[in-house]
């Protein structure tokens, strides 16, 4: 009897880093993880990502809830202050090695903390950044953009 190998994944190799917090986001990431790609999920220090407190605890020293162990599947996860410079620093090493950056930070957010697109894409490296950012109109709660070697659209072109 021969030995089955295990197939090589469609995104072996991609590094994605997760910058974001609770599900569309999140979930992306970790859609991309089941098809191989490695990654590396940023929580808060101290408190961890806010789905660790999102419902009951699956037992009282499991360290999250259902839906934190759903959303955490397939990534390994880092702790880092990103209003800290050196914390910021970290980040700016990690999407400079990144193929894919998720985030939900609202608008202008990451680029007050020199962390956003426009001041990373001189790192040398051409990430695709995925945001994702509630809507104003009430019947899209959620819009979604993705954006490869070029800035994501401005406030005024936004869906």
């Amino acid at each position: 009897m021969t030995a089955v190998s295990e197939p090589r994944q469609a995104l072996a190799g991609v590094t994605v880093l997760d910058l974001a917090t609770y599900l569309a986001a999140p979930v992306c990431a970790t859609l991309l993880g089941e098809f191989g790609a490695d990654v590396i999920k940023v929580e808060q220090p101290r408190v961890g990502d806010d789905l660790r407190r999102l419902g009951r605890p699956v037992t009282p020293s499991a360290g999250g809830s259902y839906w934190w162990f759903v959303e955490a599947r397939n990534k390994k996860s880092i702790t880092c202050n990103l209003r800290d410079p050196e914390g910021q620093a970290l980040i700016r090493r990690l999407v400079a090695s990144a193929s894919v950056v998720t985030e939900n930070f609202r608008p202008g957010t990451l680029e007050r903390w020199n962390l956003g697109w426009t001041s990373s894409r001189g790192s040398g490296r051409r990430s695709s950044w995925c945001a994702s950012r509630r809507s104003a109109r009430p019947a899209r709660t959620v819009s979604v953009r993705a954006s490869g070697g070029s800035p994501p659209p401005s406030a005024a072109s936004r869906i």
